[in-house]
């Protein structure tokens, strides 16, 4: 062999050899690092509190999860006020509006919210309990008024820390609905104003569940339960063709109907910008009694429909697909008013999975799709009703699952 054919050989050798060392180099500069506690307590503190934490928080957190404490690390985060200022108030301002904008000023039912999860309040209240969340005295604020929103606007005017600065006090104790009639977040004048302003007060009921069982009226029509509570302005057959009302309308109105009876005494007063309830003695002068005229409207749309004499709610859904929706057992499938109602919808296992869902969404960035992330949506589901509904301790969970490796 010449020379020239031995230096032609050795260059190709080397070529080959050059290249694998290039490539193992290259791949090894992409290829991500493994994440260690200072990096993972620094993604649990962005994402519940985002923003930035300082080096001795960081340093806590970093060794309480070098201690395999990731949830006690996420506990720290969750002191940091922007947590209730920012992530909490950003997560929950779409639920009391119909836009489900983000984009909506403080309001009672946000700050409402945002105080149970602070206080550890066990969520399963938040749509029967009597409750409400202001501003603590002293901060030169206009006071609670049933008929406007400006106590709420002031305190997000004047940046109030709301970590620091909401105080418990009952809808009971500053307003005019007796106890019996408030709903937790249902009752509040934001999703009054949103949600029982005209209409019919089903708008109620819908967005309480969409924001509260992640479920919207389409996903659980159900054609086969018995149409007996369908009201008078319900169509039975519209556009002339009575296969729409059985095969799409009853659907939704045969188990809706039922249970938005419960707030047959419920509106609000666009004039004066607050909820009505009609107390004991009310008489109404469309319904004749404490009925909301507001039932009775488009009456002669089907006159032998249901005609709502008072709040009593039945729950249709129990029986049939929508049974799939985890019914509490040791609660009655009926009862009378809109705690009550609310107190069946917040016990249900579609609701416990609900909040469950979406503090995933809000921390982990992404909805939970592959099948290690439905365990521990599961997981997390049987640890938010097994600690007394904490809300607070979901997000620690999540952050925790969700801070990397």
């Amino acid at each position: 062999m010449t020379n020239a054919k031995r230096r032609r050989k050795t260059t190709a050798a080397q070529w080959v050899g050059y290249s694998a060392l290039a490539t193992s180099l290259f791949v090894g500069a992409i290829a991500p690092l493994a994440a260690g506690p200072r990096e993972q307590a620094k993604r649990i503190h962005d994402r519940l509190a985002g923003v930035p934490p300082t080096e001795t928080v960081l340093a806590s957190m970093a060794t309480l999860i070098s201690a395999n404490d990731a949830e006690g690390a996420a506990d720290i985060a969750l002191e940091n006020s922007a947590f209730y200022n920012v992530t909490l108030k950003n997560m929950i301002t779409p639920w009391t509006n119909e836009a489900q904008t983000v984009f909506a000023p403080l309001n009672d039912y946000t700050a409402t919210v945002i105080g149970m999860v602070r206080d550890d309040v066990p969520f399963n209240q938040i749509l029967s309990a009597d409750i409400l969340y202001t501003g603590a005295p002293g901060l030169g604020l206009p006071a609670y008024s049933m008929n406007n929103n400006d106590h709420y606007a002031a305190m997000e005017a004047q940046g109030v820390d709301l970590k620091d600065n909401l105080v418990a006090t009952t809808q009971s104790a500053l307003t005019d609905l007796p106890s019996a009639a408030t709903a937790g977040v249902i009752t509040t004048r934001a999703a009054a104003e949103a949600f029982f302003v005209a209409g019919t007060n089903r708008s109620m009921f819908r967005f309480t569940m969409l924001n509260h069982l992640c479920t919207d009226l389409e996903q659980i029509k159900d054609v086969t339960r018995a149409p007996d509570r369908v009201r008078q302005d319900v169509s039975r057959s519209p556009g002339g063709d009575s296969r729409l009302f059985l095969n799409a309308c009853v659907g939704c109105h045969a188990g809706m109907d039922p249970l938005t009876q419960a707030l047959a005494y419920y509106d609000y007063d666009e004039t004066a910008g607050r909820i009505l309830y009609n107390d004991v003695g009310a008489v109404d002068p469309i319904s004749g009694g404490r009925v909301q005229g507001k039932y009775r409207i488009n009456a002669s749309n089907f006159e032998p429909g249901f005609i709502t004499e008072n709040d009593n709610w039945d729950n249709y859904w129990r029986n049939g697909p929508n049974a799939l929706l985890g019914w509490n057992e040791s609660l009655p499938s009926s009862g009378s008013g809109a705690k009550s109602m609310g107190n069946e919808l917040a016990n249900s296992e579609a609701f416990a999975r609900c909040q469950v869902k979406k503090v995933f969404k809000n921390v982990c960035f992404r909805d939970a799709g592959n099948g290690t992330d439905r365990s521990q949506i599961d997981a997390m589901t049987a640890s938010f009703k097994a600690n007394n509904y904490s809300l607070k301790r979901v997000f620690a969970e999540t952050a925790a699952y969700c801070m990397g490796d």
